[in-house]
């Protein structure tokens, strides 16, 4: 026969229960009390807020901002292999003036000069523009002149064939042996060679930039007129002082 519990203990443990229940309304629970929280508090538990990025400027807009007429008359892009980056510069009332300039997304190879076909190099001289390609399977893509006259006298000189080509300025951030921009960038840039004509474009490519540190008399397993084309290279680099 089961033995029955007083009336006194049921009456507190039933008084001992609603006196847990009221102070758990007054105090709440953790996560009512994590939601009652300061400000200070809370934000131990969350991740730092992100810092935008600077909106870029648009080309145009960098164009007044430097005192110089869009479309421009003459341009010079200057890539820098080191750096990462591709500067543009209009000619006006006399000099080169620095408009924008624009990261490099993808670029392969090291210092030194392109030598052949899938050695994965990106050339170093001074170039022209010879090609837009609007139809391009990297959005938009203006071609280079390499091999120039530079560089196949050179060939001839080391012996040297299939020294390869098809090198652009193109969209998208993949590349083997050219200059990747991003597809908004080299939309701005492929506007702004149309305008100005693609005649009235040059192109200069240095393993690093000369204005801060001198270019280096060779490179690892370079050739031996690396030197020429470094002297020739820094002396154009002379004019684009900001």
């Amino acid at each position: 026969m089961r033995r029955r519990r007083p009336a006194g203990v049921v009456i507190a443990a039933i008084l001992a229960l609603a006196c847990l229940f009221v102070a758990y309304k007054l105090a709440g629970s953790p996560l009512r009390r994590l939601e009652r929280a300061p400000a200070r508090a809370l934000s131990l538990f969350r991740a730092p807020p992100v810092k935008p990025e600077r909106p870029a400027v648009p080309l145009r807009t960098a164009f007044s901002r430097a005192g110089v007429p869009y479309p421009p008359t003459k341009v010079a892009l200057l890539g820098l292999k080191e750096e990462r980056v591709l500067e543009v510069w209009a000619h006006h009332d006399g000099k080169w003036r620095f408009i924008k300039g624009y990261p490099v997304l993808a670029a392969s190879g090291v210092a030194g000069p392109k030598l052949r076909e899938g050695d994965r190099q990106v050339p170093e001289g001074v170039y022209r523009i010879i090609w837009l390609n609007p139809n391009s399977k990297y959005h938009l893509s203006m071609k280079i002149d390499y091999p120039n006259e530079f560089d196949r006298r050179h060939a001839r000189e080391d012996g040297r064939t299939n020294l390869g080509g098809d090198i652009f300025i193109h969209g998208d951030a993949v590349s083997i042996g050219c200059l990747a921009m991003g597809d908004g960038p080299i939309e701005e840039l492929y506007r702004m060679v149309e305008k100005a004509g693609a005649e009235n474009v040059k192109v200069l490519i240095a393993p690093h930039d000369p204005r801060v540190k001198p270019l280096p008399r060779s490179v690892s397993d370079g050739p031996s007129w690396v030197p020429e084309l470094y002297e020739e290279l820094g002396a154009e680099l002379e004019a684009f002082r900001r």
